[in-house]
């Protein structure tokens, strides 16, 4: 008996096919507390052309650093209707955009605060298994995020979000698969 080995395929294409109607672009519903912004960027392959078939997931803490599964309260004692959580796909051009609020700090390892961040799940055809990084918000408290610290000082660039120019509220923020501007991924 002789083992034959299947013919290679590729994942997907099927983010479009069967998850649209999951597609979250606006995380904070207007009676959510918190600094409203919105992010924009690209998906990159090593050449530098836009990947047109990505998907981000995203998932964040709310404006008081509580993640959704924390039952959070708000100060009113209501339920904070903040999901925190978003799924967005990148256009015919590998372009996002999606709306949320700036999260609070969050306990890291050894209970240290982390700076404001979005954890972010990368999935595309081709790709076995999705990356995972983040994108923090520029702030002060950057300088002393214990992730971000073990991150090369030349590399944490690339998980940074930059303020768009003559924009208030808009963050651009890129992800580049390969190459020289490599974004940080992290084993998780």
């Amino acid at each position: 008996m002789s083992l034959q080995p299947t013919t290679w395929q590729t994942v997907g294409p099927y983010f479009r096919i069967g998850f649209d109607h999951l597609n979250i672009v606006d995380l904070a519903p207007a009676e959510n507390a918190g600094e409203r912004v919105t992010v924009e960027g690209m998906v990159l392959d090593g050449k530098g052309a836009g990947v047109p078939d990505a998907v981000l997931e995203i998932w964040q803490a709310d404006a008081d650093g509580q993640y959704r599964g924390n039952s959070v309260v708000t100060s009113g004692g209501k339920q904070s209707a903040f999901a925190g959580f978003g799924r967005i796909p990148t256009d015919d051009e590998g372009k996002f955009r999606f709306k949320t609020i700036v999260p609070g700090e969050v306990p890291g390892p050894g209970g240290e605060m982390q700076a404001p961040h979005i954890a972010v799940r990368v999935m595309m055809r081709g790709l076995l298994i999705g990356l995972v990084t983040r994108m923090y918000f520029p702030c002060e408290r950057i300088a002393a995020d214990p992730v971000l610290q073990r991150v090369p000082k030349q590399r944490r660039r690339t998980l940074i979000a930059t303020p768009e120019k003559d924009s208030k509220g808009k963050l651009l923020w890129n992800i580049e698969l390969q190459g020289e501007r490599e974004t940080v991924f992290f084993d998780c």
